[in-house]
């Protein structure tokens, strides 16, 4: 394997922000977010495209505003996110919600009359949207029977999947429209993340089907899901590579049927991933004999990242010396976290078991970076887990400036919802 470096900071950056802002602490580069929006908006259509941010990968109020400048749309996963996103400025036509939990009916009736698109992705919602909305339009999102993930905890199509309504029940969602007087303006599929491109490729195929299916559909949400290349043994998905063979069909579509269809996206990991990392501090190296580990412990762990002990993921990490330059000495090292829990581990293989990993030889007190956690880190961590504080964060704007957009956790904080008799 090889040893990973720096993406966007230099050794004297890590120096200084953890220094001014303590460890441990996210940081995100605001250059690299909007880079990562251009390529996703020049993904390849033949019809037009909106791009919407999964926002889930990292809702960070400040993340949204630089999503909302630069013309991304939403993809909400709660009646909470799009609470979150109208916050921030994003107004509701610009915000759809796909959610496994369906909000209550009231809710979804002040939401939907505001302009918040709702995406049925069970039979049940599809009724549940009826009954409130007869006579509207609406979108489905359809499980193709295809799912692909680097792990099966991230495939989210096929069988043993509950994404989305079977695509084998497409005669009942037609007896629901009918029954509704509904029309379908978009039809929606994802498929998991990390996803194989051929695969991905084949659903798009299987998509373009479903809106021959229903003759109103005016728009084709492809999901998303895309690869990202964290490690540098990893590859990162080719938007123009995957891009263009779905644009080709997307043009067959309109020659045969005489519809352009306007294409949607929504990455998340594509967007946000490689544009952050977490800088920690090295609290303690133990060993375990000559037969056995060099282990770094580190003052992060899964209540910061909980990726690896979730799903097995693999983080790019580096030593960057606090007070010493590198002197070019290696060693086998495994990192773990600060939780109290066997699975806070950041070197590991898939299924759990614990791997080495060749890190510049490391003291305590040194810095430690983990690179490619941009999202679902800060956003899906096990927040307050051994009562950790919330991890804080920091962005690099476009002119150099270390701005906080995330305050560091009090206790009081921590436990202010909590009942003292």
């Amino acid at each position: 394997m090889n040893k990973e470096k720096l993406k966007f900071l230099n050794s004297n950056q890590v120096r200084e922000i953890a220094q001014k802002f303590q460890t441990p602490v996210f940081v995100y580069s605001e250059k690299e977010i909007e880079n990562r929006c251009n390529v996703a908006k020049n993904f390849p259509n033949a019809f037009g495209i909106t791009v919407r941010y999964a926002m889930k990968a990292n809702p960070n109020a400040k993340i949204l505003q630089i999503m909302h400048k630069n013309g991304i749309h939403i993809d909400a996963s709660s009646i909470y996110e799009v609470e979150r996103a109208l916050l921030v400025g994003f107004s509701a036509h610009q915000i759809l919600l796909t959610s496994q939990q369906p909000p209550k009916p009231e809710k979804l009736k002040e939401i939907v009359e505001k302009g918040v698109q709702f995406n049925a992705c069970s039979l049940y919602q599809l009724e549940l949207f009826g009954k409130i909305f007869p006579n509207q339009e609406i979108s489905i999102r359809i499980n193709p029977g295809l799912g692909s993930g680097h792990t099966k905890k991230t495939d989210v199509g096929g069988t043993n999947s509950s994404f989305g309504i079977w695509h084998e029940y497409i005669d009942k969602v037609k007896e629901l429209l009918s029954k509704y007087n509904l029309s379908v303006i978009r039809v929606h599929t994802h498929i998991g993340s990390g996803s194989d491109p051929e695969v991905w490729k084949a659903v798009a195929k299987h998509t373009l089907e479903y809106a021959e299916i229903f003759p109103t559909a005016q728009i084709v949400n492809l999901g998303g899901g895309y690869k990202v290349g964290r490690m540098s043994d990893e590859k990162t998905t080719d938007f123009q590579v995957i891009g263009e063979p779905v644009k080709k069909l997307f043009q067959e579509f309109e020659q045969k049927y005489n519809r352009k269809l306007h294409l949607e996206i929504e990455p998340g990991t594509h967007m946000l991933a490689n544009c952050g990392v977490l800088i920690s501090e090295i609290v303690d190296i133990v060993d375990t004999g000559q037969k056995g580990y060099t282990f770094i412990k580190l003052d992060t762990g899964m209540d910061a990242n909980t990726r690896p002990s979730l799903y097995g993921a693999r983080h790019p990490l580096i030593v960057v010396p606090k007070n010493r330059e590198s002197n070019g000495v290696e060693k086998e090292y495994v990192v773990v976290g600060h939780c109290c829990e066997s699975g806070d581990l950041f070197t590991q293989k898939m299924g759990g078991d614990l791997e080495t990993r060749v890190l510049d030889f490391a003291e305590i007190g040194d810095y430690m970076v983990m690179e490619g956690v941009g999202a679902y880190c800060a956003g899906m961590s096990t927040k307050n887990y051994n009562s950790f504080p919330e991890t804080p964060e920091i962005l690099i704007t476009k002119e150099g400036e270390l701005k906080e957009i995330r305050r560091r956790q009090t206790l009081a904080q921590i436990i202010e919802n909590e009942i003292f008799d």
